[in-house]
């Protein structure tokens, strides 16, 4: 599949050959909606787990009388209505955790990556700044019509005065190559690839 390359002020640099094993791929609903779901419940924080009645170190040994006491009865300091008692009905840990083949996950990467090339798929030759600005980098967004939430992968790393122009721009995410996954592929309008990000996605699948 080829693509047209472009410059980050709009002008043409040229084409690129993209492989159809990643970005020719099919895309399947289920795939991706197995991979995204994994992604999600992986993200998912559990409580801080409390301490209940059998796990607070206090004797279970009857402290008072039955009876006589002039008070109420009472046979284990861990009861909850003691200093120093276990919660009642306190917070659990929960594992959200799921577990999901490594295949799965690859063919999940390549049907995102191939849904956007489709439509919403934009190749750039580097993003080098002439000048690292939040307002130049917004007027050539502008020039290129982008329009919603983008995303921008870059190649072994992300190119610092780029990030550092980006960082104000509401709806503009930016990854290194490492980092690129279904969800946030799929969760912004435009994906912006670098001809490193190319090169590195490409030779992460055919490695």
């Amino acid at each position: 599949m080829k693509v047209k390359v472009q410059k980050i002020d709009g002008k043409a640099s040229g084409d690129i050959e993209l492989s159809d094993d990643v970005f020719g791929v099919e895309p399947r609903a289920d795939i991706l909606h197995r991979v995204v779901t994994w992604q999600l419940e992986n993200r998912r924080a559990t409580a801080r787990p409390t301490r209940e009645r059998s796990d607070v170190a206090r004797t279970g040994k009857k402290f008072g009388a039955q009876k006589g006491s002039g008070g109420a009865r009472h046979g284990d300091r861990g009861a909850p209505i003691f200093i120093g008692g276990g919660k009642a009905h306190g917070a659990r840990k929960r594992d959200f955790n799921q577990s999901l083949n490594k295949k799965i996950r690859a063919l999940g990467l390549k049907m995102a990556l191939s849904t956007k090339a489709k439509d919403g798929l934009v190749v750039l030759d580097s993003l080098e700044l002439k000048e690292a600005k939040t307002q130049a980098l917004k007027g050539h967004f502008d020039k290129h019509g982008f329009a919603g939430k983008v995303l921008v992968i870059d190649g072994e790393s992300v190119n610092d005065g780029f990030k550092q122009a980006a960082g104000n721009l509401k709806g503009v995410n930016v990854l290194p190559a490492a980092g690129a996954n279904v969800y946030d592929i799929l969760n912004h309008d435009t994906l912006i690839l670098t001809k490193d990000a190319v090169e590195k996605l490409e030779a992460r699948f055919n490695g």
